[in-house]
């Protein structure tokens, strides 16, 4: 499965979650940003290589399907509801990943 986490800038929440769900077995994650200065912005090969595009905020998941509504037929396009109130790879941010992701993509 594979799973692009966006967020704005690709340096904090995104690159966390994809680093934690790349340990998974089965779970290919990239992370990317809606910003177009981000360190991996988004794009419509991304769009398209997604199962599942799981957005940290309403404002990514607007800006996304405004941009990509094309090539979003059939995706799952999922908000997080996770503020940019953290460091990357910090404990309570992983925690609230691994809470919050299971509920819209099977893990195993």
């Amino acid at each position: 499965m594979n799973l692009l986490f966006v967020c704005s800038e690709n340096r904090l929440r995104s690159p966390t979650a994809e680093a934690v769900f790349s340990e998974y077995q089965g779970i290919e994650a990239i992370g990317a940003g809606t910003n177009s200065d981000a360190e991996t912005p988004v794009s419509g090969d991304l769009i398209l290589w997604a199962d599942v595009i799981l957005v940290m905020e309403k404002t990514h998941r607007h800006k996304i399907s405004k941009k990509y509504k094309a090539l979003l037929n059939g995706k799952r396009l999922v908000c997080l509801d996770i503020p940019d109130n953290y460091e990357c790879m910090q404990p309570e941010l992983v925690k609230i990943l691994k809470s919050k992701v299971p509920k819209y993509v099977q893990i195993s």
